[in-house]
């Protein structure tokens, strides 16, 4: 739980500041949807890499390491002078993060017997840097510079990382009882390949090309979504004593902090629906959302706060059941393995959400954006009806 939010804090704090970078670097938003795309693509790269180094060395390990690093690449961010330099930095970040989810997923599905339960506390745990990073970030602005800003942000994740050295964990509580969780670690390319063949060979395929629309509509969504607030009356900025406050900001942390409420929801509907099924509706939802949000936003105040936590809400509610989905699809001993490719398609392939956004609004408009996004979770809510058919 501390990992997931670390990594998440991070994550959703670079948006807030890509409104910031616009300001104070003389580039377009096409150029930052490249460089924000060019470090979340790492972030889903670099998950079956990581994947495999859990199945291998165990997650602990992993996961403190990933703490570590993000640490050390958010200093690197604080003195940036230059967009090649947050560039650098973003590089950084997204190798170090890439190794948490599969391994924190690889160390729940195996050492957790309510596996539900588990992925929903977890979600939770994730949303909380997912609002709380933010927040934290637009608030720590107020005050400070952008780089003072980073330099803090550094510190928690470093503290994490000590911690999880610490801290003991039995990594197959759940399936040593039965021999389930005997070690299917890849050592070679020929097994990396087996295990490869094994996992494409039947419907985890349908469940990566899910978890791409995911990715795709999750970064679609979000990296820009500041910006695209504040288009509309209703975020104009707001001057209190001597600060000019950007409602628009606030708006993006309520609609995250929502999100919270949508991982446990979601986490617990995989122990009482087949997950297919939630995926399927749960996207079908996210499409009409996402032909609903930009009328909304433009007609008020009441409007956006409906569509908008009826969005945040249900963008979270689909983490959790592609993760039990994944969970249900794939052997434990190559669990790691399996969620690495998941998050290669979720971070990797979705990273790409964020270069659409920023091409879509920098030569289209924000409807254009949210129509495209409509497209991408109705591929998914079919996807999801399959398989539960099959």
């Amino acid at each position: 739980m501390v990992g997931h939010a670390m990594v998440h804090t991070y994550e959703l704090s670079v948006p807030i500041l890509v409104s910031v970078w616009l300001l104070e670097f003389s580039t377009t938003a096409a150029t930052l949807g490249l460089v924000v795309t060019a470090g979340y693509a790492l972030f889903g790269i670099g998950a079956l890499p990581g994947g495999m180094l859990a199945d291998t060395y165990g997650s602990q390990r992993v996961i403190a390491a990933c703490l570590l690093g993000m640490s050390g690449s958010f200093l690197v961010l604080s003195i940036a002078p230059s967009i090649p330099f947050i560039t650098l930095a973003l590089l950084l970040w997204g190798v170090a993060a890439s190794v948490y989810h599969p391994s924190g997923l690889a160390l729940i599905s195996k050492g957790v017997s309510e596996r539900g339960s588990a992925f929903a506390y977890h979600g939770i745990a994730g949303n909380a840097g997912i609002a709380l990073g933010p927040l934290a970030t637009t608030l720590l602005l107020i005050p400070f510079a952008w780089r003072t800003v980073v330099g803090l942000l550094a510190a928690p994740a470093a503290l994490g990382g000590l911690y999880a050295l610490r801290t003991e964990v039995d990594e197959s509580a759940a399936v040593a009882a039965d021999g389930d969780g005997r070690s299917s670690a890849v050592s070679s390319l020929g097994e990396f390949l087996d295990g490869a063949r094994g996992l494409f060979s039947g419907a985890f395929v349908g469940v990566f090309l899910v978890v791409i629309m995911s990715g795709l509509y999750y970064r679609g969504v979000l990296t820009f979504l500041p910006e695209v607030l504040g288009e509309f009356d209703a975020f104009d900025p707001v001057t209190v004593g001597r600060e000019e406050l950007e409602p628009a900001r606030y708006a993006y942390v309520a609609l995250l902090m929502v999100g919270m409420a949508g991982q446990y929801t979601g986490g617990k509907l995989t122990d009482r629906i087949r997950p297919e099924l939630g995926i399927g509706g749960a996207f079908g939802a996210l499409a009409l959302l996402a032909v609903a949000f930009v009328p909304a936003a433009d007609a008020g105040l009441v409007p956006f706060l409906v569509v908008g936590g009826l969005l945040g809400f249900t963008l979270f509610v689909v983490q959790p059941l592609y993760q039990a989905t994944v969970a249900e699809y794939t052997p434990a001993g190559t669990r790691g393995l399996s969620y690495g490719f998941t998050y290669l398609g979720t971070f990797g392939i979705g990273a790409f959400g964020g270069t659409i956004a920023g091409a879509v609004l920098t030569y289209g408009t924000s409807m254009t954006l949210f129509l495209v996004l409509a497209g991408v979770a109705a591929t998914a809510s079919v996807t999801g009806f399959a398989l539960a058919r099959r």
